[in-house]
């Protein structure tokens, strides 16, 4: 159990730890600090280090559907996630080529929301070019695709939601925020070294609390080996091209687009130009270990595979044919914490006193920024996981998500140009 006078140490900066922090403030606590390696927000390494991610309620699972429209009604009214989320409308479909399983997907995502009353009157059917016509009439490609359009979706530009909830949090004074220094280290103490009280830092210096929250994303298995078994490293490409002033604005206003064989991509940038363009895959992994069985983030993810960059193009060649040549920019390998069920694990970590991991993004958990930080500290309050689906599991983190289309390859089986 904690009370509002507990101190709490964050480790990690990105979606999770800041979320937390935010939440915790709010709720009146009084001694919270947040930890993080990278020197400025949003962390270089973490997942949330991006340009936008898609904001939906498309899942399988209708438990999913509910809280991500829950953390929707937050994008939409909160004012301090509200600036930058951007309902431009969610293009999901597929291209004849696209194999059983990205079909299977797209249905479930449909049905997903279809019956829904959230969704009455916002899904729109794409059953032929003219229909995607009608809803983004700048795609001048091929695209002989089939699905359908979710007016209530869109995206959020991650980064700057980032620093937004990086100031909102400096801005209170219970909150301290430690950038440029990480975790080297857990400290424990008691009997049989199972009480959590803190971290020793990568400068050599102890930093001690009640309660210790590990938000560390892909890299928590290099601070606690024990979540190897539950939780992958994994990454998908990410790229973008440099458009013109007139470029952007000829496609300002276009839906995310996202056809599950081909790949995705968002509005241009305001700010900068850049067309975000993701290709389809089932991720990357990046087993370190001499055993084989730990995987994490490289030092150097600044680049993608070469098969990639062609799949962002052929994507390109069937929506905006004039792009497809153009050079890929900004490229990088965006890694995340993948668990074998796609479930979060927030939960306390068993055998330890005072220590809660906080993970398991799974390529879905952005969307979730306004309200995940009420889930960690639920577990703190309690001292338990009562959502069964989000408590430590003792499992195999290399299983495929349903959704994927591909497999899974790892980095030191490719080729890099």
């Amino acid at each position: 159990m904690t009370d509002i006078n507990t101190s709490i140490l964050i480790v990690g900066g990105g979606t999770f730890g800041l979320s937390t922090a935010y939440r915790l403030a709010k709720a009146g606590y009084k001694h919270i600090t947040v930890l993080e390696k990278s020197a400025s927000i949003p962390p270089r390494d973490s997942a949330g280090n991006d340009l936008n991610k898609i904001i939906r309620a498309e899942y399988e699972d209708p438990f999913y559907t509910d809280l991500a429209l829950q953390a929707m009604h937050e994008w939409q009214t909160h004012p301090l996630f509200a600036p930058h989320f951007h309902q431009t409308g969610y293009l999901l479909a597929n291209s004849p080529a696209a194999p059983e399983k990205a079909k299977l997907t797209l249905q479930k995502s449909l049905a997903s929301i279809s019956s829904h009353p959230s969704f009455a009157g916002q899904i729109q059917p794409i059953q032929s070019r003219a229909d995607i016509r009608a809803v983004a009439p700048v795609f001048d490609g091929p695209m002989r695709w089939t699905g359908y359009l979710n007016r209530m979706a869109g995206y959020a530009h991650a980064a700057s939601a980032l620093r937004a909830l990086y100031a909102a949090c400096a801005a209170l004074d219970v909150v301290t925020l430690r950038l440029g220094e990480g975790a080297a280290s857990l400290l424990f103490d008691g009997d049989g070294d199972d009480t959590c009280v803190g971290v020793r830092t990568t400068s050599g210096s102890e930093l001690r609390a009640d309660r210790v929250v590990l938000t560390l994303g892909a890299s928590v298995a290099s601070l606690l080996p024990q979540m190897a078994g539950q939780i992958t490293a994994r990454a998908w490409s990410v790229g973008h091209v440099q458009l013109a002033p007139d470029e952007a604005t000829r496609l300002r206003g276009i839906p995310v687009t996202y056809a599950r064989d081909l790949g995705f991509f968002f509005e241009p940038d305001a700010e900068t130009g850049l067309l975000k363009v993701c290709p389809a895959a089932a991720g990357y992994t990046n087993f370190v270990s001499a055993e084989g069985g730990l995987s994490l983030p490289p030092e150097d993810s600044d680049w993608i595979p070469p098969e990639d960059e062609e799949r962002i193009r052929a994507l390109l060649r069937d929506t905006l044919p004039a792009l497809a040549g153009r050079d890929i920019v900004d490229k990088k390998l965006c890694w995340c914490a993948d668990a074998a069920d796609t479930e979060y694990v927030i939960d306390v970590v068993p055998g330890k006193r005072n220590l809660i991991v906080a993970s398991g993004d799974s390529g879905h958990a952005f969307k979730m920024l306004p309200v995940v930080g009420d889930w960690v500290r639920d577990v703190l309050e309690k001292g338990v996981q009562d959502v069964v689906r989000w408590r430590w599991k003792e499992q195999s983190g290399k299983g495929e998500a349903s959704w994927r289309v591909g497999m899974t390859m790892d980095l030191g089986d490719l080729r890099r140009e």
